[in-house]
C-alpha cells in the first residue's frame, strides 16, 4: 500500500508566511494609524467565512478572551466576511485596507493551498501576518446513520464509486483527504469534492442528504458529533484525540500514514503599522496564558502553536514546500 506522510508540525507553520515581510511602518496617527495611545478605535476582527466555520469559532474566542480578560480597552467586534475560501476578504484587505491600524482577520491552512492551488491572487506574503495560535486536528464525519462509519467502509464505498460519494470540504480541507485517498490506492482526480465555506454549511449538507461525508477542524463538528447527529469516522491527528473521541482512529493506526494539522493564527493588513503589529504580538501572547484562552484550547482540542517572529519565519519555506507537494501529487482542484 502507497503512504504519504504530510507533518502536523511543518503544516501548522505555514501560519508564518509573510510575517517577515512585514512593512517597515507607516507614520503614526490618522486614519487607521497607530500612534503612542494605540488602540484607541475599535478593532474589527473578521472571520472570512459563514459563522459555525473554524475561522469563525477563533475570531469569538479571541474576541471573547480579549473582552473578558480585559486586555484591550477598544471594542472588538467580529463579522463574518465569506467568500472564495479566505480569498475574497484577503483581497479585500489588499486593495481596500493597506497600511490601516484597525483590522485583524484570521488566517490559515486554507491561504495557503488556495493560493497554491491558483484559486487566488493573493497570499499570506501579500499581508501581515500578526501571528500563529495554534493547530486543530481534521477530521472526516458521516451522518449518525451512514453505513459508512468506518475507515474500511469510507475507503470500500470510495473504491467502488468515488463519484458517489459527496465530500463536503473547505479549500484546505481537501489536501488530508485526497493524501489519504492516494495512500489508499484510491486517484485523487476522482474524488467528489463539494466545496463549503465551513463547518456550519458541511453539517448542513450532511444532514439534508446533500453530501455523504466531510472532513473539516475538530471543533467546526464537536457539538454535532456530542449531539450524536454526526459520527466521528477519523482523524489526521499524530496522537489519538481526547475523550470523548479517543476511540476515534487516526489514519496512522488505519494504516494510511496521513498526518496533517490546521494551523489557525492572526493577520493584519499590508504594510500594517509596526506599532500595532507590536501590540498585537504582545498582547496575544497575553491572552494565550489566560485561564479564559486555555478554556477554548482545552474544550476545543486545540494544539497550542504560538509563535511570531524569525521562530516562525524559520518554518515558512519547509511549511511552503510541504504543502506545495501534497498539492502536486494530488492534483487537487485540476
Amino acid at each position: 500500500m502507497r503512504s504519504k506522510t504530510i507533518s502536523q508540525s511543518v503544516a501548522a507553520v505555514v501560519a508564518a508566511v509573510g510575517l517577515t515581510l512585514t512593512a517597515s511602518g507607516c507614520t503614526s496617527g490618522g486614519s487607521g494609524g497607530a500612534g503612542s495611545n494605540y488602540p484607541n478605535e475599535p478593532i474589527n476582527i473578521t472571520a472570512p467565512s459563514e459563522p459555525g466555520s473554524g475561522w469563525d469559532t477563533t475570531a469569538r474566542a479571541m474576541a471573547q478572551v480579549l473582552e473578558e480578560e480585559n486586555l484591550v480597552d477598544v471594542p472588538v467586534p467580529v463579522q463574518n466576511q465569506p467568500g472564495g475560501i479566505g480569498c475574497s476578504w484577503l483581497t479585500e484587505m489588499v486593495n481596500n485596507h493597506a497600511g490601516e491600524a484597525n483590522q485583524l482577520a484570521i488566517s490559515s491552512l486554507a491561504n495557503q493551498t488556495v493560493e497554491e492551488r491558483g484559486l487566488c491572487d493573493y497570499g499570506l506574503k501579500d499581508v501581515t501576518l500578526v501571528a500563529s495560535l495554534f493547530v486543530e486536528n481534521f477530521v472526516t464525519v458521516s451522518p449518525a446513520d451512514s453505513e459508512i462509519n468506518s475507515v474500511e467502509a469510507l475507503v470500500g464505498a470510495l473504491k467502488d464509486d468515488p463519484a458517489g460519494v459527496a465530500i463536503a470540504a473547505a479549500g484546505d480541507d481537501q489536501l488530508p483527504f485526497a493524501l489519504f485517498a492516494e495512500a489508499a490506492g484510491i486517484d485523487p482526480g476522482e474524488l467528489n469534492f463539494v466545496t463549503y465555506e465551513g463547518g456550519g454549511e458541511q453539517t448542513n449538507a450532511l444532514l439534508n442528504g446533500d453530501a455523504t461525508v466531510a472532513i473539516a477542524g475538530l471543533s467546526e463538528f464537536q457539538g454535532v458529533l456530542e449531539s450524536g447527529d454526526l459520527q466521528a469516522i477519523m482523524t489526521f491527528s499524530e496522537e489519538p484525540l481526547e475523550a470523548p473521541l479517543d476511540s476515534v482512529p487516526t489514519a496512522i493506526e488505519s494504516g494510511y500514514d496521513v498526518t496533517l494539522g490546521n494551523w489557525r493564527g492572526v493577520y493584519g493588513p499590508p504594510d500594517m503599522p509596526e506599532e500595532a503589529v507590536k501590540f498585537w504580538q504582545d498582547t496575544l501572547a497575553k491572552m494565550i496564558k489566560t485561564e479564559g484562552w486555555q478554556a477554548q484550547v482545552e474544550n476545543n482540542q486545540w494544539t497550542e502553536l504560538f509563535q511570531t517572529g524569525d521562530e516562525l519565519a524559520t518554518y515558512i519555506d519547509k511549511a511552503g514546500q510541504t504543502v506545495a507537494e501534497g498539492v502536486e501529487k494530488t492534483d487537487i482542484g485540476n
